[in-house]
Order: C-alpha cells, then sequence, then structure tokens
C-alpha cells in the first residue's frame, strides 16, 4: 500500500506491507501456520499450547482449527479483550496469568506436559522464524528495489525472518529494527553484546512487550540488522492516529510502532524508497477510542 499524504510527511517513498489486513489481524499466523503444519501428523492429535498477549494466540488457535486440533492459550491477565475474544472464538482454551508475577514460558512449558500438546514458540523456533520471515519475502518481490526495510521487534521472530529474507534477496538493503522507548531490551543487548533482560515494560505497544531477545532471533539480528531507532509512546499514538485518518487503515499500537520512526523522520538520511511492514491491526476499541 502507498499513500502520498504519508510520503510527503515523512520524505520518502514509502511501500506498506499490511499485516494487520492479515488472517488473524496480524503477520503471527505466518509463523504459527508453519510451526503448526510441520508437526508431524502423529504428534498433532495431542494439540497445540502457546503463550501469548493476544496476536500469537489468535494465530495458533485459527492454525489448530483449521487442523481440527485442541488449542491451549496462556494469556496474561490485562491482555487486550479484543484479543482474548478473537481467541476463544476459535475454539481454544484460555489459561490466564499475571505477566508482573508468573513466567510465561514456564507456564506453557507446564501445560504442554500436563497435556502431551506440542509448545508452539512466538518467536524463538526455526520454524517460526521462517514463517514470520514471509513477509518480508513477499514485500521485496513485489518492490525488489527498496533501499531499507523496517520491522518492529519484540521477540525478534518478524524481524530476524524479515532480515533473513531480505538480505538474501538484497544483500545491500539497509534492515531497520524500531521498539518502543519503554521496550528497549533488544537496543541494550546490541550494545552489551549479550542478550540483556528488562523490567515488564509499560509500553502502549502490547505486541512488543519482550523482556528480553529470544536465544535463536538474537544472533540472528546481531549477524544482519543493521540500526535500531527508538520511538516514543506520543509518536506511536500519533503514528497510528496518521495512518486510520489519512491512510484509512487500522493498525494496533505495535503496528504503528514500524512507521513511526519514518513519519518522524527517525531513519538515516540518503534513503527514498522504505518498505515497512505493518505488523497487526487488533486494537480494542476503548483503547483506539482513548488516542
Amino acid at each position: 500500500m502507498n499513500s502520498h499524504s504519508f510520503d510527503r510527511e515523512a520524505g520518502v517513498t514509502t511501500f506498506f506491507k499490511c499485516e494487520n489486513m492479515q488472517k488473524g489481524g496480524a503477520f503471527k499466523f505466518r509463523g504459527a501456520a508453519n510451526f503448526i503444519y510441520s508437526i508431524p501428523e502423529q504428534d498433532r492429535a495431542r494439540g497445540v499450547v502457546a503463550f501469548s498477549s493476544g496476536n500469537h494466540a489468535q494465530a495458533v488457535a485459527i492454525a489448530a482449527q483449521s487442523l481440527g486440533i485442541p488449542a491451549t492459550l496462556a494469556m496474561p491477565l490485562d491482555a487486550p479483550r479484543s484479543k482474548v475474544e478473537a481467541t476463544r472464538a476459535r475454539g481454544a482454551k484460555i489459561v490466564t496469568y499475571d505477566r508482573f508475577r508468573e513466567d510465561r514460558v514456564l507456564i506453557g512449558k507446564k501445560l504442554a506436559e500436563e497435556t502431551g500438546a506440542t509448545l508452539v514458540p512466538p518467536y524463538d523456533h526455526p520454524w517460526t522464524i521462517a514463517g514470520q520471515g514471509t513477509a518480508a519475502l513477499e514485500l521485496l518481490e513485489e518492490v525488489p528495489d527498496l533501499d531499507a526495510i523496517v520491522v518492529c521487534i519484540g521477540g525478534g521472530g518478524l524481524m530476524s525472518g524479515s532480515a533473513i529474507a531480505a538480505k538474501s534477496l538484497r544483500p545491500k538493503i539497509r534492515v531497520i529494527g524500531v521498539e518502543p522507548a519503554d521496550a528497549n531490551d533488544t537496543l541494550l543487548s546490541l550494545e552489551a553484546g549479550k542478550p540483556v533482560e528488562i523490567r515488564p515494560p509499560a509500553t502502549i505497544a502490547d505486541g512488543l512487550r519482550a523482556q528480553i531477545p529470544g536465544e535463536l532471533t538474537f544472533p540472528i539480528v546481531q549477524r544482519l540488522v543493521d540500526q535500531i531507532v527508538l520511538v516514543s509512546e506520543e509518536e506511536i499514538r500519533s503514528t497510528l492516529k496518521f495512518l486510520l485518518s489519512r491512510l484509512k487503515i487500522l493498525t494496533e499500537p505495535s503496528g504503528a510502532v514500524s512507521a513511526a520512526p519514518v513519519l518522524f523522520k527517525k531513519l538515516p538520511p540518503g534513503l527514498g524508497r522504505v518498505g515497512v511492514v505493518l505488523s497487526g491491526g487488533n486494537v480494542d476499541y476503548e483503547l483506539l477510542a482513548s488516542l
């Protein structure tokens, strides 16, 4: 998708990959489907388990439903209501937890052990990473002559998969990651040269509240990502509003994060054609109204 008004404001020609229009409303369906369809058939019948604030949960539920297998999702108590309801509507069982006091990874592993189901990681697995990377693959197949691709970073699945695809198809392309200023675990980790854990972020971008980069995704980000840019909460809100009012497309705060540094001219100079992955569009109506 293109927008002349966005380009005028940003000063670059922008090509949006609209994962807010993806099945389940976010890019997560790519990785979840690729993972679940790759599970050996004899193991699928026992179902799948995952932990997520919402988008990965919906993606796992949709993919599991398409195969007729059970899905159990561990979701935080403060997950957006729209995401919880959409996940439940797909027939998944939901177990809630307190993300400030409980470890979601341990909860997911315990559920998998109790049920014999397969745990579907939200980002830290080769099958998941490969699936997420198809977003950038498709964008570059359609618009091959990009100077840069801009992708938000949470756990790093979308970023690492997109970086692999982008650098493979166009080795000189600049790969730029974006984090909310309050959820800057990847930037801090790159500066330290090793994964750094942060406190639970309070950012409005609920899909990017990872506290530490993934074991598999971080080395890929180290090797292939050229730069990390931080955006403020106000910049995220303003970008979401611009996309809705001027482009007439709805993103969630996390989905607007990758467009924010483009709109607010935070990219390095000299870029003419930029690809931006809008990662998702699942936002509570009450939150949207409050913006």
